[in-house]
């Protein structure tokens, strides 16, 4: 059993010249962990990508700090002001709109920053969107690989999802409303429409739907409801499995290259007798 450290005499352990990396809900504001209020209620200053979504947050549990924006722009400048800012002995907090920070959130470039100036980092955890997607997916989860958020283009999409076709492992992606239908299009052109995959969407909040189907099952869902096409996504994919599954996607590969070149029939001919797939699979069309 690892001991518990409450802290000196029971006191909070927020502690001078400090950053904390602080989780917050991912939508259900009774999510939040004890220490993680304790520790906003009593840092100097708290780093957040959005400040006005933060301030509403912290107005629901009494909490008045001053907050400093950090995001992707102005990253790399804020850092080292907070810095100095630790070097005073002030401690700081850093939290992103939702969940844990630096999970395809801001916040990397603060923290190495800060270690590499000699100061501590602790950890306050809590909620992940992708962790709790994973515990009720029903989908391996001894090993996973977090892909974050697609490109927000289809060739850079499909580009990615190539590279990730072989995978063996689970893989886990975020995605928003504005791209989910055609994200899964895409998910679905290069791993095929049999394999197994869970959309979790809007976790934690009062419209929760977690759908498992084979890929193909969950885009006719998708397409079909307009419903599940609202909120924030978690999108699990099964690996690749089998022998079969591994030449179908590097056949799939192969095609999406030769098609560039060639007839599509010649293409996938190619890329059949290249990997071992069906041409079938490849290419439905005659010739």
């Amino acid at each position: 059993m690892i001991p518990v450290d409450e802290g000196e005499g029971g006191m909070a352990a927020v502690k001078a010249g400090t950053l904390y990396v602080v989780a917050t809900p991912i939508g259900n504001l009774s999510d939040i962990s004890a220490r993680a209020r304790e520790v906003l209620s009593e840092v100097s200053a708290i780093c957040a990508e959005d400040t006005r979504h933060t301030k509403s947050m912290l107005q629901a549990y009494s909490i008045d700090k001053p907050l400093i924006a950090l995001h992707e722009h102005n990253e790399s400048d804020i850092a080292w002001k907070m810095v100095e800012r630790l070097k005073t002995g002030d401690s700081l907090a850093l939290v992103s709109d939702a969940g844990t920070p630096l999970v395809s959130d801001p916040g990397y470039r603060l923290v190495r920053e800060v270690r590499e100036a000699g100061f501590p980092v602790s950890p306050i955890p809590g909620a992940c969107a992708a962790i709790a997607a994973l515990s009720v997916a029903g989908i391996p989860s001894d090993r996973f690989c977090f892909e974050g958020f697609l490109p927000a283009k289809s060739s850079g999409r499909r580009e990615r999802l190539q590279n990730l076709a072989r995978e063996p492992r689970t893989l886990v992606f975020y995605e928003s409303s504005h791209r989910i239908e055609e994200s899964l299009t895409d998910i679905v052109a290069i791993f095929g429409a049999g394999r197994e995959a869970v959309v979790a969407r809007e976790l934690t909040k009062l419209f929760e739907t977690v759908l498992g189907n084979t890929l193909g099952g969950l885009l006719e869902k998708v397409q079909q409801d307009e419903n599940q096409r609202k909120g924030e996504f978690v999108i699990i994919v099964r690996g690749c499995e089998d022998d079969t599954g591994v030449a179908l996607a590097e056949g799939q590969r192969l095609y999406s290259k030769l098609v560039e070149h060639m007839k599509p029939s010649q293409a996938a001919k190619l890329a059949a007798e290249l990997s071992g797939a069906p041409r079938k699979a490849l290419y439905g069309g005659e010739g």
